[in-house]
């Protein structure tokens, strides 16, 4: 049983419940009201997020004429997780071009995979370079 409180008020009893002191029991809905029953009471209109997709950034690396093709595939291999055959096409794009695409993942994961290729070519001595760069695709 919910405690109420009572005030008086020119001679009149007013009953309101003991969390809502402001409000009178008689003006809001009860709980036995069979108008309300099922019904839910909400003050807020829910609607569901829209949830979008993030913005996508190509991590490229460019072509140096130091850094041997073998590492190339090795670091597309290793970090970007590229079988043999599409790590050896996307070497050949890098060498031919200038550039290639290692791949395309949220800003974060491209950042972070771009500075771990830079470090692992800077520790073996090479001067290959991974940037990225903003992709519209697909």
């Amino acid at each position: 049983m919910t405690p109420q409180l009572s005030i008086a008020k020119n001679s009149e009893t007013t009953v309101m419940d003991w969390h809502l002191p402001s409000m009178p029991a008689g003006i809001r809905a009860q709980d036995d009201d069979p108008d309300t029953q099922g019904e839910p009471q909400a003050d807020v209109l829910v609607a569901e997020p829209e949830v979008a997709k993030p913005p996508m950034y190509a991590v490229v690396m460019y072509n140096d004429n130091y850094t041997p093709m073998e590492f190339v595939v090795y670091v597309l291999q290793s970090e970007f997780k590229h079988n043999v055959d599409s790590a050896v096409q996307i070497m050949l794009t890098i060498h031919n071009t200038s550039k290639g695409i290692a791949g395309i993942y949220p800003k974060d994961i491209a950042e972070t995979k771009a500075k771990k290729v830079n470090s692992l070519a800077h520790r073996e001595g090479y001067p290959l370079l991974t940037q990225i760069e903003p992709h519209q695709g697909e």
